[in-house]
């Protein structure tokens, strides 16, 4: 079976979050897709039914955010997922799998993926965790952030004497880890968004890091992260 491009596009982006769908499973595929196309805020832009044909859809179509599947023919979604992160990095991945153990986590996360979401979460939950991750470029539930703090840990820990975070960012970071948006730390640390989107720029900057996912991973690694903090 072939892919193909939804009836709505990805014009209004301004307003609009484009979505390309990577899943092999029709019924899953198309379930996903009636659920994201009865919300106004999102448009279905593409569907793609393995590895290879997500590759090709991602850069015609240049979606906000890719829904990948880890289990793909032809090329698995980890792979997939490596190979868009080295040809468009600035493309939102965010996984979508049956599998929640660390290995899985880890492995996708470090391919570079932006956030990991099970597929057995509410259909309430997924378009709500697919709002936020548009929004604010990270998506990983506290029982997923723990199996990935287990994973990094287990494989060694980096230096922490190159970051130099003040007790207000180490905050913002630890906040992260739990899996918060931008207005939950506001009213957490009782400060505005504007504040909080200043420390995460500054964070970014002292870890060397683009994003809020390679931020948590890189404050795990450090060990400013931890199992309390990410546990459910």
């Amino acid at each position: 079976m072939g892919g193909k491009v939804g009836g709505k596009t990805a014009a209004a982006k301004g307003k609009t979050i484009s979505v390309l769908i990577a899943e092999d499973q029709t019924l899953f595929r198309e379930g996903i897709k009636d659920l994201l196309e009865a919300e106004k805020e999102i448009a279905v832009v593409g569907e793609a039914v393995d590895g290879q044909e997500v590759l090709r859809m991602a850069k015609k179509l240049k979606p906000d955010v890719i829904l990948m599947d880890i289990k793909l023919p032809h090329l698995d979604g980890i792979s997939a997922t490596r190979q868009l992160r080295q040809e468009l990095p600035a493309t939102n991945i965010l996984i979508l799998s049956a599998f929640e153990d660390e290995a899985h986590v880890l492995e996708a996360i470090q391919a570079g993926a932006n956030g990991y979401l099970s597929k057995m979460l509410p259909a309430a939950e997924l378009v709500r965790a697919l709002k936020t991750f548009a929004s604010e470029g990270m998506m990983i539930p506290q029982s997923v952030m723990g199996k990935l703090l287990s994973g990094l840990r287990t494989k060694g820990g980096a230096d922490a004497s190159l970051t130099a975070l003040t007790k207000t960012e180490v905050k913002v970071l630890s906040a992260l880890g739990k899996g918060m948006a931008n207005k939950e730390i506001s009213a957490t640390l009782e400060c505005s968004v504007k504040t909080i989107k200043n420390h995460l720029n500054s964070i970014f900057q002292k870890l060397g890091v683009s994003n809020r996912t390679e931020a948590v991973v890189k404050g795990i690694e450090a060990g400013m992260i931890s199992p309390e903090e990410s546990r459910v």
